[in-house]
């Protein structure tokens, strides 16, 4: 009996040990969505807020949009289009995307319409509906909202090296075209440079 206890003892202790072992490793500190932790130096979600909300002030200061309130009385209606990730890293680019409808959105001077890939989705429901929704309840053909012009852009990227020290340059373009005649309306651009030091450095 004593023997047995002196083993579960033993045996209690080696578990002890394996399990501060092993909670030693991983350290989780949450904090606030809207930090700026830049571990990296690569693209991150600050930058892709930022930038998004600094291009949709540009775009809704520009003349264009004085131009269209003045001839239609009305907020342009707008689509995101192709945003494409002209660097070598991978960049989210539909996270990117969302920032910008969000901007638009929350702006309240325009008005947004679905994507080509959420058409699909919203039609499919669509045709659903008129097969076993009520005729009362049932979303109509033909009602959609065209868009007045698209956003469309690229993101880039310039990486100058040297050793352990690195100057990260990012620009990100995008121009807003009129769908009917297929004219730029507006250009902008957003810049990130970031100088990224890596003391632990070794070739």
């Amino acid at each position: 009996m004593h023997g047995r206890r002196l083993m579960s003892l033993a045996a209690l202790a080696v578990l002890a040990a394996l399990l501060a072992g092993c909670s030693g490793g991983t350290t989780v500190t949450r904090m606030d969505t809207d930090t700026t932790v830049d571990l990296s130096g690569k693209w991150n979600d600050a930058d892709s807020r930022m930038v998004a909300e600094a291009l949709i002030s540009q775009a809704l200061t520009a003349g264009w949009y004085g131009e269209h309130r003045y001839a239609t009385g009305k907020n342009p209606v707008l689509i995101v289009g192709p945003i494409r990730n002209k660097t070598s890293e991978h960049i989210p680019v539909k996270t990117f995307v969302a920032d910008l409808e969000r901007s638009m959105i929350n702006s309240g001077k325009v008005t947004m319409v679905a994507s080509a890939e959420e058409r699909e989705a919203i039609r499919g429901e669509r045709a659903d509906q008129q097969e076993f929704a009520s005729p009362e309840t049932m979303a109509a053909w033909g009602r959609e909202m065209g868009a007045d012009a698209m956003l469309l852009g690229e993101i880039n990227t310039i990486i100058d090296q040297e050793e352990g020290d690195e100057v990260r340059f990012y620009q990100v373009d995008v121009y807003l075209v009129d769908l009917e005649t297929n004219v730029k309306r507006w250009a902008g651009y957003e810049k990130i440079k970031k100088y990224v030091s890596r003391s632990g450095y070794r070739p």
